[in-house]
């Protein structure tokens, strides 16, 4: 064990050692908590349990009927020769080693509960092994440890543990054969997001708070071109209406009697300037419709403006943070070369 544990120690080391010179990836994963979250090893737990608990009852009978003939030896021994006595103990005896082999067959090392076990266990480890592979090939890891193993992990970051995206990967597979062509091609599209989320999760945020943004314009927008449809309808069912009146006027006129021509005249007069202020309206109309529109037209470049602003802003910021970051990196980098020239 102490050999093993040095040789993992050495191999931790080394990794190390590497991920300083040339960014080696590393991840690790705890299979024992991924199994007890596979979809499917609750099932065969429960099976296993169901199992152990039947062989367990049939062992608990065993013992009960041992005990019995045990006390049944002790108070009837006083009435029986010497040749029953051992005859009945060679039978206890017998029936003890019966239920001790059985008991061995069924909870053994190499007994049929293991066996069962590694049967129904088996072919989820495999899924949890496959799934820890394609993981480390798609987001190109280089290392990635079994926490649960023997190997002993002193410390380990939160960050690289691959365990719940592991647990993920196995729901994913298993909703795959009943999803669509076209469900399929979106759970990828929402695959990739998880990635990149745990990837880097700075990226995805910056990336909600843009979607966020982009939908609050979008709404002004399509509020501003419903508000401007409503008034060009209004402006239009009062054109209609004008012209309704207008005709219904002219049709009027034309039925009139000759004796009623004073109050035509009247009447035409009247008409047009009603026609007059009518054109007046609708002049102010179309003046209030261009004002309208200029101030709607600068108030969206102001938006805009101001969007591009904080753009920008937050551009300025991202590198002043990016670059304080190397900073102290590099400010870190150089106080460790420091201390290993004060070891050396």
């Amino acid at each position: 064990m102490k050999k093993y544990f040095l040789t993992a120690l050495a191999t931790l080391v080394t990794v190390m050692a590497n991920a300083q010179g040339k960014g080696v990836k590393v991840g690790y994963v705890d299979m024992e908590y991924i199994l007890q979250k596979a979809p499917d090893y609750a099932e065969a737990k429960n099976q296993l349990e169901q199992k152990a608990q039947t062989w367990k009852q049939e062992i608990e009978v065993k013992k009960n009927e041992i005990n019995k003939l045990k006390e049944n030896l002790k108070t009837e021994k006083v009435l029986l020769t010497k040749e029953l006595i051992e005859e009945r103990e060679e039978e206890i005896a017998f029936l003890e080693k019966e239920m001790l082999d059985y008991q061995q067959k069924r909870f053994g090392p190499n007994g049929d509960l293991m066996i069962q076990k590694a049967t129904l266990v088996k072919p989820i480890q495999d899924q949890v092994f496959n799934a820890v592979q394609d993981i480390g090939e798609r987001m190109k890891y280089d290392f990635i440890f079994d926490k649960s193993s023997d190997m002993t992990m002193l410390f380990a970051a939160q960050r690289f543990d691959l365990s719940e995206r592991v647990i993920r990967e196995l729901t994913r597979a298993q909703k795959k054969e009943q999803l669509t062509k076209k469900q399929l091609k979106e759970q990828e599209k929402q695959d990739a997001l998880d990635d990149m989320a745990a990837e880097n999760p700075d990226q995805i945020e910056r990336q909600k708070k843009l979607d966020e943004k982009k939908a609050a314009r979008e709404k002004i927008l399509e509020d501003r071109k419903k508000a401007a449809e409503e008034k060009k309808k209004a402006i239009e069912e009062r054109r209609k209406q004008i012209l309704e009146e207008r005709e219904a006027k002219k049709s009027a006129k034309e039925v009139t009697k000759p004796e009623d021509k004073k109050e035509d005249a009247e009447g035409e007069s009247a008409e047009d300037k009603k026609t007059t202020t009518a054109a007046e309206d609708k002049k102010a109309e179309a003046e209030a419709k261009k004002k309208a529109t200029a101030e709607e037209r600068q108030k969206l470049l102001d938006e805009r403006k101001k969007a591009l602003e904080e753009k920008r802003k937050k551009i300025i910021e991202d590198r002043e943070k990016a670059k304080k970051e190397r900073e102290e990196a590099q400010k870190k980098k150089t106080e460790e070369n420091k201390t290993e020239q004060n070891k050396n």
